[in-house]
């Protein structure tokens, strides 16, 4: 019990210092995204022949690229774009996981075991070579990502909710709603779902990480945003060709990512201990 108690007040004095570093990357990205027309200086787009290639230095912080483009002025409007898939991205996923892990848990029986099977089926294959399937399918674009996202990120979702859901179910405060005759919907709205939310809510930082990473290796790819979007995974395939010459195309979008995806996974560990601490 003392080692449990231990455990729990190392994870709560952790929890604030990870949240504090977290939020405070998320949110200077977020305010950057807003306030990119006015901290970048340049048009993202406007090409200037005058200027390829150039290294950084005062004029061009992050140097200019194959096009002649301000890499700054990108790579802060990149943000918008990122952010949006990350955020825009987890939300179907997100809602149909739920709904399904809620329904399966809490009612169970061979609707349970319907869900369940399908569960196991989209887990079998890799997600980001579905995720690719989807998209190819569907022709390159956002649109189609979400879709795929749609049709295969809710999954993980699913998982977490039903097994929270099995745990409640079985509570007494469930027996006694039961008891009273409440309606199914409204103990699972008001009973099930607040109590079964919270490890969700953890999962989704980590997911928009991911979403955000995946997002960017589509556009690398030429699957996602195409060009001459400002988007930090086309503007790493753009620089792949000069790596060895101009090795800031790519170096400072992909450290914009792993900032990013800093964040989110702070965010997340910080409300994991949290989590911890609180049980």
């Amino acid at each position: 019990m003392e080692q449990v108690t231990g455990q729990g007040q190392a994870s709560f004095a952790r929890a604030p210092g990870l949240l504090l570093l977290g939020g405070a990357i998320v949110l200077a990205y977020i305010l950057l995204a807003i306030l990119a027309g006015s901290v970048s200086g340049y048009d993202p787009d406007i090409i200037d022949l005058n200027q390829l290639l150039q290294p950084p230095s005062a004029l061009h912080w992050f140097g200019t690229d194959h096009l002649g483009r301000d890499v700054f002025s990108r790579v802060i409007h990149g943000a918008r774009i990122d952010l949006y898939i990350g955020f825009a991205g987890v939300i179907a996923p997100l809602l149909i996981g739920t709904l399904v892990g809620l329904v399966s848990g809490f009612f169970g029986g061979p609707l349970d075991a319907l869900m369940m099977r399908l569960v196991d089926l989209t887990v079998a294959f890799p997600f980001f070579v579905l995720v690719l399937a989807i998209v190819a399918a569907l022709g390159p674009g956002v649109e189609s990502y979400f879709i795929a996202l749609a049709c295969v990120g809710w999954v993980t979702y699913a998982r977490i909710i039903r097994a929270e859901v099995l745990v409640i179910r079985s509570r007494d405060y469930i027996a006694a709603a039961r008891t009273l005759g409440l309606h199914p919907l409204y103990i699972l709205i008001r009973h099930v779902l607040p109590n079964a939310i919270s490890p969700v809510a953890v999962y989704v930082m980590t997911d928009i990480a991911l979403i955000i990473v995946f997002g960017a290796s589509l556009g690398f790819l030429g699957m996602g945003s195409q060009p001459p979007t400002a988007e930090w995974g086309v503007m790493i395939a753009d620089g792949q060709t000069y790596i060895s010459s101009a090795w800031w195309i790519c170096f400072f979008p992909g450290v914009a990512i792993v900032l990013l995806g800093l964040g989110f996974s702070f965010l997340g560990d910080g409300l994991a201990s949290l989590l911890r601490a609180g049980r």
